[in-house]
């Protein structure tokens, strides 16, 4: 499994899930659907709309087995900018990856703006700062 640190907000549940489904699938990723409405652009210029309903955000954890991830890090361009985490390595060998829905709770904390934001999913959560 791969998580990145920066996401302090992941529940065992979602964890169990992901895990569970990599047992079963091969791969498996932790998504959120998408709220926002993404554009896809060119040159400045909306190109198109893409559907969110088909869309997910990719969180962690990512669970796969250890032999798959290992051949797609010896086999596949890490340095190529395209491949932004593990399940897109994955994704390039034609490994099918699948979903585990997730929150959206389930933040990067990467900058003030989202420390703010987390601060606020704690105090909901009735953790003392």
């Amino acid at each position: 499994a791969v998580h990145d640190g920066v996401r302090p907000f992941v529940t065992a549940d979602e964890i169990t899930r992901t895990v569970k489904a990599a047992e079963v699938n091969e791969a498996a990723i932790l998504a959120a659907a998408m709220t926002d409405t993404i554009k896809e652009v060119s040159n400045g210029i909306v190109a198109r709309t893409l559907p969110r309903t088909a869309l997910r955000r990719a969180l962690t954890p990512q669970c796969f087995r250890f032999e798959l991830l290992r051949r797609a890090y010896e086999q596949v361009d890490v340095l190529d900018p395209e491949l932004t985490d593990e399940s897109s390595l994955l994704e390039r060998l034609g490994v099918k990856v699948t979903i585990v829905e997730g929150s959206s709770r389930n933040i990067k904390i990467t900058g003030p703006e989202d420390l703010a934001l987390g601060e606020v999913l704690l105090k909901e959560m009735n953790f003392e700062l």
